[in-house]
């Protein structure tokens, strides 16, 4: 009997972490399973040192976990199947979050954005909570694809203010949403189809505070390699002001079929 499974895909993952050029501390957190293709992204709010132990709880918690379970799947997962694990996952590293900021006081009120995926061989799997974000570069055009859980996205939604408007507002950074605030978040999970060459980025909001989405392009497509590409981002986020920490996980979809091993696996070469 011949295998149903589609073609297996190579992925490509690049990551990097910048503390900013006004921050002294670093609340940003990325964490990238590449044989799994889990990719988690968190941007920390709270206290001292608070915001820190967010996010890398967040990161550590979800990667973790989703990736236990995609390695107990004995062949690829359908969407619907790895949008309630992750839904699971996102749960479990909400209470843990909560729970800890409600028996320490030093981590009262703490709490984080977070951007995951899961990339497999024909979909991305993504979910975010807050204003950290994805973005796809297909065929030169950059689209962003999560939509932003803050208060100056829901002004937008309402048309009181102009997309002009947007780029000088005070209060950009205030988010409706966030993983580990309340007992319970709801993340938005969405399912995308992946086709070869597609270049995803996942990005804290130090990042887009601070490029607009042409420079951001721009950057990702004039580099000799993920890693460049990378470090080409936060080093201009860092010229051009660098406000805060800044964060980013590339992964780039090579759509060429791997040999051996199991066949649905995403894998990094």
């Amino acid at each position: 009997m011949t295998s149903s499974l589609p073609a297996p895909t190579i992925f490509e993952y690049a990551s990097a972490v910048d503390t900013g050029r006004m921050r002294t501390n670093n609340e940003d957190a990325v964490l990238v399973d590449s044989f799994t293709g889990v990719a988690v992204l968190a941007d920390g709010m709270g206290g001292y040192n608070a915001g820190e132990v967010a996010s890398h709880m967040a990161t550590t918690h979800i990667a973790a976990e989703l990736g236990r379970w995609l390695r107990e799947q004995q062949e690829e997962p359908e969407p619907s199947s790895t949008k309630r694990a992750m839904e699971s996952c996102v749960d479990s590293a909400n209470r843990a979050i909560f729970n800890a900021a409600v028996t320490n006081p030093s981590y009262a009120g703490m709490g984080t954005t977070l951007v995951t995926a899961v990339f497999n061989t024909r979909q991305l799997v993504l979910g975010h909570v807050g204003d950290s974000r994805c973005y796809r570069l297909r065929a030169g055009q950059l689209q962003q694809i999560t939509r932003d859980h803050s208060l100056l996205q829901e002004q937008l939604d309402a048309g009181l203010i102009t997309p002009a408007q947007a780029l000088y507002a005070t209060h950009k950074n205030l988010v409706t949403r966030a993983v580990g605030v309340e007992d319970t978040v709801m993340v938005d999970i969405h399912v995308h189809s992946i086709q070869p060459g597609d270049l995803y980025l996942l990005c804290s909001d130090g990042l887009t505070d601070m490029l607009d989405d042409n420079e951001i392009s721009f950057l990702m497509q004039g580099q000799a390699s993920l890693e460049a590409a990378s470090l080409a981002l936060i080093d201009a986020a860092n010229q051009a002001g660098g406000r805060d920490n800044i964060s980013v996980i590339l992964a780039r979809c090579e759509g060429e079929p791997l040999t051996g091993g199991r066949s649905w696996w995403p894998f990094k070469r």
